[in-house]
């Protein structure tokens, strides 16, 4: 909705008040704060326009006034000014995520770190297994005379090792022959496509077909077989849930319970971090915005990451809608760009 400038003013004066001591802002310390001459009267108009409008609302044990869900976002769409961040906090996110190589770590150390530096709870999305990982490349290595290592690399970096048993000794040439087959059969496809090719070639194989080619498709079955989803693939990682218990207004033991439940059963935070996915750049849901009733009281700002372009997953914090939005909003920004980074390096 269209303010005036003496509106925005004082709506944005209130709301930064608010946010830095929680305390609800009387028509005085906004005349004070504000920065501009406006006589009382003028003030208490203002505020009453403003209540009036929806975008302020007083409690019922203070004259003073506090924004509601619909003044957050217009302060957050219209009026905030997102602060540079410092050079020691960016140094820091760097070195943070640079010490990772493994994508999944990074993802999981990228959570920690906004956790740590907003004193929220920092959440992200790991990508669904189609999104996240695509067949890449595969080795096959003599251990012993039935055992072969199996080294499957991911698209997106990740690297995944099992010992298969097999019923004869394979010689290196029939190793390296199998895995340049798979290789260059596969290389790209997603590893939900390639599972199901192999079963495929499983139901159709013959005698006629070449004991190398055999190999690569009965191995490589049972290397996927035995690649545990679970221990792949995390939905939700939730890093500094604890932080959230020493915000003042969210000391409420049943408020606590109900984003805790959020926190896990996953089932919601993974609806709303895949919509913002899809929605791309940074996304703020405040309040009741989410649709979700856990979330009611809380703001989530989340950006998505990509490899090579492509987003596939998204990083955010949960905290009060009382948060300082000037100073979050770049801080999940710059993450999932580091992120991205990151995994597109790493997967070169």
């Amino acid at each position: 909705m269209a303010l005036n400038a003496r509106s925005e003013q004082l709506l944005k004066t209130l709301i930064d008040r608010y946010i830095a001591d929680g305390s609800p802002v009387g028509s005085r310390t906004l005349a004070k704060q504000s920065g501009i001459q406006f006589s009382p009267a003028t003030v208490r108009n203002v505020m009453a326009d403003l209540e009036e409008l929806g975008l302020i609302r007083s409690p019922h044990t203070s004259a003073g006034r506090v924004p509601t869900i619909a003044g957050y976002r217009l302060f957050v769409d219209s009026l905030v000014k997102v602060q540079p961040l410092a050079m020691s906090t960016r140094e820091q996110l760097r070195d943070e995520l640079s010490r990772e190589v493994d994508p999944s770590a990074i993802v999981a150390r990228a959570s920690n770190i906004v956790s740590q530096l907003t004193h929220l709870a920092g959440v992200v999305m790991v990508p669904h297994l189609d999104e996240e990982r695509r067949f890449r490349q595969i080795e096959f290595l003599s251990l012993s005379e039935k055992k072969i290592l199996v080294i499957l690399v991911t698209g997106s970096g990740r690297v995944l090792n099992r010992v298969i048993e097999v019923d004869r000794r394979y010689s290196e040439s029939e190793l390296v022959e199998s895995a340049n087959y798979f290789n260059e059969t596969y290389g790209g496809s997603s590893l939900q496509a390639v599972k199901n090719a192999l079963l495929r070639e499983i139901q159709h194989d013959s005698e006629t077909m070449q004991q190398g080619l055999r190999l690569a498709t009965e191995v490589a079955k049972r290397m996927f077989e035995g690649d545990d989803d679970s221990d792949v693939q995390k939905d939700v990682m939730v890093s500094g849930e604890a932080n959230l218990m020493d915000i003042p207004e969210m000391e409420d033991v049943r408020k606590l319970r109900k984003i805790f439940d959020v926190f896990n059963t996953k089932r919601d935070l993974l609806d709303l971090l895949d919509r913002s996915m899809r929605a791309g750049g940074v996304n703020i849901f405040i309040g009741n915005e989410s649709g979700y009733e856990g979330l009611d009281e809380c703001s989530v700002v989340t950006a998505p990451y990509s490899v090579d372009d492509q987003i596939i997953g998204t990083i955010g914090v949960v905290g009060p809608t009382r948060m300082a939005y000037d100073r979050i909003i770049p801080i999940v920004d710059l993450t999932a760009k580091l992120i991205s980074n990151a995994l597109t390096s790493g997967n070169r």
